[in-house]
């Protein structure tokens, strides 16, 4: 899980990130981070759209070559 930290920084500097759901990379999402708690994280998409995922999947800048999901 990524920290507290490390969210802040993707959020102030404007870090287009990658959220690693799964195996598959067609199921992962890119956007900006908007907000978080202990448990879930607020990623705005390119079309605005704002989703709400589980803090526990890999969450990468997506500038970054894809990192394998099953660590």
């Amino acid at each position: 899980m990524v920290s507290d930290e490390q969210l802040n920084t993707y959020r102030v500097e404007g870090v287009k990130v990658r959220v690693i759901r799964d195996a598959e990379p067609k199921n992962d999402v890119l956007g900006i981070v908007v907000a978080w708690n202990e448990q879930e994280v607020l990623i705005r998409k390119q079309n605005r759209k704002v989703l709400q995922l589980p803090r526990k999947y890999r969450i990468q800048p997506a500038d970054q070559p894809r990192e394998s999901s099953s660590s």
